[in-house]
């Protein structure tokens, strides 16, 4: 807490005969017009202003922000609260668990390492749909996610213990956005400081890059990469830029056929083609008081898929129907309005509060939403439902050749011609494939498959074989949830049912969902479809899709079908989802399921039957698609606050399988040099309280030379581990069974595994090689000859060869995964150079000591006749020491025959704070040293 306070902003708000102490933002010039989000930043730095890194000049530059201008003020920004899941937040307990012996070892107070703002973990991320289809699947997939992850689970409830102001929310409860908006997110802060109560806007960052979800709530909230959500629990504030903030006007209202899903869907197509990386989005308008909580929820979520720091929504009435509705207080309730309103953070407080000024506008009229899917592998490529059939044969030839990416030849096959479908019974053994092309210009390579069951059918190119209800996007939102159990409903009383070759699944974001499903009567139709209970977790959007049946993913690699999942996520980026399957498709709930009926992609709704009903009518989709009437009428006799109250009355307690694991105790973790889950990581092995200068790079080889939207999937893959790749041989050694290797993603807690699995995704282009998909490069310390990453990364080790990436747009896109970067420099790579940058990756990578560079603009390696074989040497870097940050550094490229290219490449050390993370080696570094010093 700030003590200056040259505004004398300092006050008290009396509310319900309580007195709070606030820092007021009238004092300030030029706050009336500031948009919501930027008061959110402005009353941090009031209460947080000291004289040194939070100062007058910075509060006045919010106040004077200038709308049009370029962000250039560096500000120190203290969120409230920082939120974790499991599989980013056990890194930042193994750091913050090794932070304590080396603060020990530089001779500082271990204790000193210990969360100064409240930090929350909910374990979400380590559900893997094994068991589906059946009604114990729910207990059979917690059983295995406990007998896999135990070590996991036992050092993070040995955190819950050694760590004040660290809670844990146990597997089996929720995903952790939609249990920060109905149970943890405070919309406004009330803290004991100093002996008074301070309220304050809730403000926190996350080590998910959805944390941004919460910004429906008007909480102020992004995803952040654990090291520095690591930093923020340890007192550190974020460094930024003061940013453009972009206004989006909503009106009007969606129509009858659309839902939620497909809103943001066309919000995330509008904003990414419009360029937000960077700025804040910020929902104004008369509409958006029509906009439901559950709805700004959902595009809050989509943030990181159009590339903005957040999407946020001031608080108003719908914000307080919210609360109460999720169990909140009538005390913290009114202190949210008073609050609000005292401070102009109300939307539209009166009829004299003056309009926000904005850097950019957009506005969508939202009658103009369509029915619509996004995919086959990013989830800003929107899909009109009316096109998805002619958009999915357009680009399947281009999975069946191998060569994703290309546009792909719109096809001749007729779009009314049904799909192929096989329905015929028999029990003959085995998979045939039929001869490729159906003699409609469609890619097809029907092969018949008989399963377990005995049931025999044929499958193709195209097939759904995941249709998953999953992650927090959409399952936080009961319009699009009961919109697919009353589908449901529907398409089971007209006798249809999912074809065999689907995987189904239903993954609720919270026991409330269930709650509501089980009062609607909703759960038989659900599961007479396939849709049971698989767990409450993000399963499938994150990669835990589980292993499809043994038959049909034999069928489906001995063959090389380019099959399907749909899924209700926010992520569908190649390699994801699950390795048999190469092209992924977001929807709605109720569109998931639709899918699940038709059983391919390569269908349309509106001309081509589901089936028959027990008449022999053919069946539609819209004569099952439940009217939005009905649906809300259902979810208001359904859902109550009484749901929420008795979900979330113990939420920390955990079931008996949470509360019977071995708990270590001690201030220090005692680590076990077997586990193959926590170890304890390199990060500060020999580090000393000097710093050791920074220096040029010389020598330096190419690790891998990478296209555009490269993102931290491809980077740092979470799902599963392949046998033979470096990570599967690791395990192997240490003798875990394949069946026990687990995914990426719960093995974050031991570095040996993620170095291994750094640039290991399946589907990753290193464009070093030809044709070869994979975590795989040329290894020039041995004549050029083909080697897996890893493996070629430990040989220019071992003879002090440095290492770059190159790489084109949007370098690090997706999720804000920690060990993108630590991966990265644990191999030993020094320098990125690509034409451009995602946020979260750019900062990560400084924050583990790795320079980002750019190329000039306009160029790329392409344009410089880069191809990856040279040598590079860097040189400039070292004006660093000087306490300057250079603008360019100096690039030569030396070519095998002699000739080199040269150029400047922009260095991408945005602020001064991010410059002395560099300076320390990583941000990690810098925080250790500055708590020792003090």
């Amino acid at each position: 807490m700030g003590s200056v306070d040259s505004f004398k902003a300092k006050g008290t708000l009396e509310v319900g005969g309580q007195s709070y102490e606030i820092y007021r933002l009238a004092g300030v010039e030029g706050q009336e017009t500031l948009p919501y989000s930027l008061k959110v930043l402005l009353e941090n730095l009031l209460r947080t202003e000291d004289g040194a890194n939070i100062t007058a000049d910075h509060i006045r530059a919010i106040g004077s922000w200038d709308e049009n201008a370029d962000p250039s003020t560096e500000i120190q920004f203290t969120p409230a609260r920082v939120i974790m899941q499991d599989f980013t937040g056990v890194p930042c307990v193994v750091d913050l668990a090794t932070m304590r012996e080396a603060v020990a070892d530089l001779g500082g107070d271990p204790a000193r390492i210990n969360p100064l703002a409240p930090a929350e973990l909910v374990i979400d991320h380590s559900v893997i749909i094994d068991v589906f289809g059946r009604a114990d699947a729910f207990e059979r997939n917690v059983e295995i996610e406990y007998q896999r992850n135990r070590e996991r689970y036992q050092f993070l409830r040995w955190g819950q213990t050694a760590f004040d102001d660290f809670k844990v929310v146990p597997p089996g409860t929720g995903i952790v956005h939609q249990v920060n908006i109905e149970h943890l997110a405070r919309t406004v802060m009330v803290r004991e400081i100093d002996g008074e109560r301070v309220a304050y806007p809730d403000t926190c960052v996350g080590t998910d890059s959805h944390t941004t979800m919460v910004n429906g709530l008007g909480v102020l909230g992004w995803g952040v990469g654990g090291i520095e959500a690591e930093a923020a629990m340890l007192g550190q504030p974020v460094s930024m830029l003061i940013p453009r903030v972009v206004g989006f006007k909503l009106s009007g209202s969606i129509p009858v056929a659309a839902t939620a899903t497909d809103v943001v869907l066309t919000i995330t197509e509008m904003l990414r083609k419009h360029g937000v990386v960077g700025k804040f989005v910020e929902f104004y308008g008369e509409g958006v008081s029509q906009v439901p909580l559950a709805n700004r929820a959902t595009i809050g979520n989509m943030s990181p898929e159009f590339g903005s720091t957040c999407a946020i929504f001031p608080i108003d009435e719908v914000t307080l129907d919210y609360l109460r509705l999720t169990g909140r207080s009538d005390e913290s309730v009114a202190l949210v309005e008073a609050y609000a309103k005292e401070q102009g953070m109300w939307l539209k407080a009166g009829p004299d509060q003056p309009e926000s000024r904005y850097s950019e506008y957009l506005e969508l009229d939202l009658s103009t939403v369509v029915p619509s899917i996004a995919g086959p592998k990013r989830p800003q490529d929107r899909i009109a439902l009316s096109d998805a059939k002619d958009a999915f044969r357009k680009v399947l030839p281009t999975y069946v050749a191998h060569d994703e990416g290309d546009a792909g030849a719109a096809s001749s096959f007729p779009a009314s011609d049904p799909s192929p479908q096989g329905t015929s019974d028999g029990t003959n053994g085995g998979s045939k494939p039929a001869d490729e092309g159906d003699g409609n210009g469609r890619p097809s390579k029907k092969v018949t498959v008989t399963d377990a069951e005995g049931r025999e059918f044929e499958i193709d190119h195209g097939i759904v074989s995941i249709a998953s209800i999953t992650s927090c996007t959409n399952t936080s939102n009961p319009s699009v949830m009961m919109a697919a159990a009353m589908l449901a409903k529907n398409a089971v009383e007209k006798g249809l049912s999912v074809a065999p070759w689907v995987k189904t699944s239903m993954a609720p974001g919270s026991k409330v969902v269930t709650g509501y499903y089980e009062k609607a009567g909703m759960w038989p139709y659900l599961e007479k479809l396939g849709f049971h209970l698989v767990g409450y977790g993000c399963t499938t959007c994150i990669g835990n899709s589980g292993p499809l049946n043994e038959e049909i993913s034999a069928a489906i690699n001995d063959n090389d079908l380019a099959v399907t999942s749909v899924l209700s996520g926010n992520r569908n980026f190649e390699g994801r989802i699950n390795p048999d399957v190469k092209m992924n498709y977001l929807a709605s709930p109720p569109l998931v399921i639709a899918y699940a009926l038709a059983g391919t992609m390569d269908f349309d709704f509106a001309s081509q039957p589901l089936g028959q009903d027990t008449d022999g009518k053919d069946v539609f989709l819209e004569d099952i698609w439940p009217a939005p009437a009905d649906v809300e009428r259902t979810i208001a006799s359904s859902i109550n606050q009484e749901m929420f109250t008795e979900d979330y009355a113990d939420v920390f307690a955990g079931d008996e399988r949470w509360q019977s694991l071995p708990t270590p105790e001690g201030d220090t973790f005692a680590w076990d040099g077997e586990s193959t889950y926590v170890r304890k990581p390199p990060y500060f092995d020999g580090m000393s309280m000097e710093t050791t200068p920074v220096a040029d790079i010389e020598g330096a080889r190419v690790l891998a030379k990478l296209g555009d939207s490269v993102t931290t999937d491809h980077i740092s893959p979470a799902g599963a581990i392949k046998n033979d790749s470096p990570a599967g041989r690791y395990l192997a050694d240490h003798g875990i069974e394949r069946k026990d290797f687990n995914s990426y993603g719960s093995r974050r807690g031991n570095h040996e595994v993620m170095i291994r699995g750094t640039f290991a995704n399946i589907r990753l282009k290193n464009l070093l090689l030809d044709g070869v998909e994979g975590g795989f490069t040329r290894d020039f310390t041995n004549g050029g000859e083909q080697s897996t990453i890893y493996d070629a990364a430990q040989s220019y080790a071992a003879a002090g060869t440095p290492l770059v990436i190159l790489s084109g747009k949007e370098y690090g896109s997706g999720s804000s995964r920690d060990w993108a970067a630590k991966g990265t420099s644990l191999l030993g790579v020094k320098a990125v150079i690509a034409e451009s940058y995602e946020r979260i990756h750019r900062s990560n990578l400084i924050g583990m000591g790795v320079i980002p560079l750019q190329y000039p603009a306009g160029q790329n390696a392409e344009s410089l006749g880069l191809d990856g074989t040279e040598t590079f040497s860097i040189t400039g870097i070292t004006a660093l020491n000087e306490g300057t940050t250079p603008k360019t550094v100096k690039v030569v490229a030396a070519k095998e025959g002699g000739e080199s290219v040269e150029f400047d490449a922009v260095v991408r050390i945005d602020t001064p704070g991010e410059a002395d993370y560099y300076r320390n080696g990583g941000i990690l570094q810098y925080v250790l040293r500055s708590l020792v010093n003090s």
